[in-house]
């Protein structure tokens, strides 16, 4: 039996279905036989002819008012035609016949009306229906006179069906069709339009004998799977008088469903009068099902592309992530609404804990994101504990619940009460999945996927494997992401311990920062020092080791204490940035570094102080001065460190300094190249940001405000560069 089930979701397209013997319903005659007339003509058949011929009319009169030839062009008139034939009661299969527009429309015929229709071919099928109307001899005239009348019916073949080879095929492949073409004959005079006559290739379709259908209505294929839609157009049609052609789901004598593709045409007298309505029908249930089977090998094609791309998508999304929670954020964001309509990702903070943490949640409808939060809190998930996401996160396997219940009497809510019972309620679940977040072995969570009454989908196994997938991509980047997290905190920590903390100087007032880039899993080689030196001056210096690792982090704290114990001595700024210049390139303590040096001396009677500097290749450091103007310390730069070999000593006398005047209430700024060169932006705009900044400070700002104000304007979200910043302010 054919499955009516898989049918019934065709059945509101059908009528986009292929079609067997075209969309447009056929020309259909009735002939008398005892006379040779054509007695009734449906609508198409009339267009045929005009207005040339009122019925009945002689068959010879009537194909040479429609224009009909043999293919060599001669009239039907002058044949022996299929109209002849099937007039002396010979019944034709099947056979081409041209039409003629020219030779019906005469000399009024316009060259645009000609050129339309010119070389048009019909297929011709006809019999008498003699022989096959089993009737009662006290039936009413109009049926015992069937059995003297033939039924002829013309199908037009397309203009893409002309081609020599083409044509032929189709004539063959239709002459094996018109022999099993099943007609039937109703007669909408009498009450509920009846059945009155029925060929042979109708009971072999449908098994229902002449006997059992004449008199009755052919409603009587209908089914409990029938599209009611399909019905009422053709009732509309018949009420209207018009022809027809659907696809409707119909039931045989034994109950099997197939597809049948019904034409039905109403039948005119030569008044006008409705006489017959001429149906045919054809068994199309292969191609229906063939056309099923491409429309639903189209949709597992489109449903795995948008699985691949949800996948590609989900990756790129969540390998940008900043950190676990950001992660878990940009999951529940991917998955709603594509694969479901509300999503709970809960995380075990570490490995052996019991209960998960709800790290994100997402939802269509933005209230029930806090109904999600609060039903985690009620529910108060614990590993292996009476609940699927105990179960997941104790390592079992995903669950699939195709179906809930919409009330909140289901095994969820029975063992927790009646508050998370009015939650999950309000959250109308109607399908749901739970799936574990792994990586590396081990359930670091669990990924649960709902949809919603009335709306929302029936999850299936296909739709597990996805969601398993997704969260096998999530737990690598959670797991990735955590293990930057311990990492980078690492880096921090031990970043830290190589700068100095901050002394107490008498006259200054100091503040600095150290922050980490996001690459901060790897030292940098960033540093900042201040040095109460033993003369009474103070030793100020920021540096840069070029690299990020442990190699730049172990030279910068070798360069900061070289720095440090030549400034101890008593060096002067470049003499002191001189001698690391030689020991790190005799040494080869590190490849290349920026550095400055600078001495702030005691101050003068006036409380003014003489700052001695030198510059070995790093960002000018600022002075901003008490009226508000701010210098650009940048005289007597020189290389980098480790750049130039023998710098001082083949290339001429080495580093000089500069010096400057600091009034009492200057400020100092030095820093890092992290702060102005930023990926994709431009440094000197980023530079001349800096300086405005500062400049923009107000009078007595302390160093720091100073470092605050700077990292909040001028230090950018997703910082991946490390950054030292170090503010000197000298007492009024």
């Amino acid at each position: 039996m054919v499955d009516v089930q898989g049918m019934t979701a065709a059945a509101t397209t059908a009528a986009q279905l292929p079609q067997v013997l075209g969309g447009a319903p056929a020309a259909i005659l009735m002939i008398d036989l005892r006379e040779r007339k054509v007695v009734y003509a449906n609508s198409s058949a009339i267009e045929l002819t005009g207005d040339r011929v009122s019925l009945p009319v002689d068959i010879d009169v009537w194909g040479d008012a429609a224009g009909l030839t043999d293919l060599g062009g001669k009239r039907m008139s002058e044949t022996q035609s299929p109209l002849s034939l099937v007039a002396g009661g010979i019944p034709v299969a099947g056979e081409p016949v041209a039409v003629h527009d020219a030779a019906r429309r005469g000399s009024s015929a316009t060259s645009e009306q000609r050129e339309a229709t010119e070389g048009r071919l019909l297929w011709v099928t006809g019999f008498a229906l003699s022989g096959v109307l089993d009737m009662p001899v006290d039936g009413p005239d109009d049926e015992r006179d069937l059995e003297s009348r033939a039924l002829v019916v013309f199908q037009q073949l397309s203009n893409t069906e002309h081609g020599e080879r083409r044509r032929l095929e189709v004539l063959r492949d239709r002459a094996v069709v018109a022999t099993e073409m099943s007609f039937t004959i109703t007669d909408p005079r009498r009450e509920d339009d009846p059945l009155i006559w029925v060929n042979p290739a109708f009971t072999r379709l449908t098994g229902y004998p002449l006997h059992e259908v004449v008199g009755k209505n052919c409603r009587l294929l209908q089914g409990p799977n029938t599209d009611r839609s399909a019905v009422d157009r053709i009732v509309g049609a018949l009420r209207r008088r018009e022809p027809i052609t659907e696809i409707l789901l119909n039931y045989r004598r034994d109950g099997t469903a197939y597809w049948n593709q019904v034409s039905i045409s109403p039948v005119f007298d030569g008044t006008g009068e409705l006489v017959n309505f001429v149906g045919v029908q054809n068994d199309v249930t292969e191609r229906v099902l063939v056309e099923q089977e491409r429309r639903t090998a189209l949709a597992d094609a489109e449903e795995a592309r948008g699985q691949l791309r949800l996948l590609a998508e989900a990756t790129t999304q969540m390998t940008g992530a900043l950190d676990v929670a950001d992660a878990c954020e940009r999951l529940a964001r991917i998955v709603v609404p594509q694969l479901a309509d509300l999503c709970a990702v809960d995380l075990l903070d570490r490995p052996g804990s019991a209960t998960p943490v709800r790290m994100a949640v997402a939802a269509r409808d933005a209230d029930d994101e806090a109904r999600l939060r609060t039903l985690g809190e009620l529910r108060d998930y614990r590993v292996g504990a009476g609940s699927d996401t105990g179960a997941v996160l104790a390592g079992l396997e995903p669950v699939l619940l195709s179906e809930l219940p919409e009330s909140g009497t289901d095994r969820y809510d029975a063992a927790v009460g009646s508050p998370a019972a009015a939650t999950y309620e309000r959250l109308r679940m109607r399908s749901a999945m739970v799936v574990p977040v792994r990586a590396r072995g081990r359930v670091l969570g669990s990924l649960t996927l709902m949809t919603q009454h009335p709306y929302g989908r029936r999850y299936t196994s296909r739709d597990l494997h996805l969601a398993t997938d997704l969260a096998g991509r999530a737990g690598l980047t959670v797991d990735n992401a955590r293990l930057y997290e311990t990492e980078h905190a690492a880096a921090v920590t031990l970043q830290h311990s190589l700068l100095p903390a901050l002394p107490t100087v008498k006259g200054l007032r100091l503040a600095a920062r150290y922050l980490v880039g996001m690459d901060g899993n790897q030292v940098g080689g960033d540093w900042y020092d201040v040095l109460p030196l033993p003369d009474g001056a103070v030793g100020i210096a920021v540096g840069d080791v070029v690299g990020h690792d442990l190699r730049a982090a172990a030279a910068m704290g070798q360069l900061r204490g070289v720095v440090r114990s030549y400034a101890w001595d008593g060096g002067l700024p470049g003499s002191v940035l001189d001698r690391c210049d030689q020991l790190v390139q005799g040494l080869e303590m590190a490849a290349m570094a920026t550095a400055v040096y600078a001495r702030i001396e005691e101050p003068d009677l006036a409380g003014h102080r003489i700052v001695r500097y030198a510059n070995a290749g790093h960002p000018a450091p600022l002075l901003l001065e008490p009226d508000g103007t701010l210098v650009r310390l940048d005289r007597q730069r020189s290389p980098m460190i480790g750049a130039v070999p023998d710098f001082g000593r083949r290339s001429g006398p080495g580093r000089a300094e500069a010096e400057v005047s600091c009034a009492p209430g200057s400020i100092l700024l030095l820093y890092t190249d992290g702060i102005t060169d930023i990926a994709g932006e431009d440094a000197d705009e980023r530079t001349d940001l800096l300086e405005r900044t500062v400049a923009h400070l107000e009078p007595g700002t302390d160093a720091e405000s100073v470092v605050e104000e700077v990292l909040r304007v001028c230090v950018p979200d997703g910082l991946r560069d490390d950054v030292a910043l170090l503010a000197v302010r000298l007492d009024d």
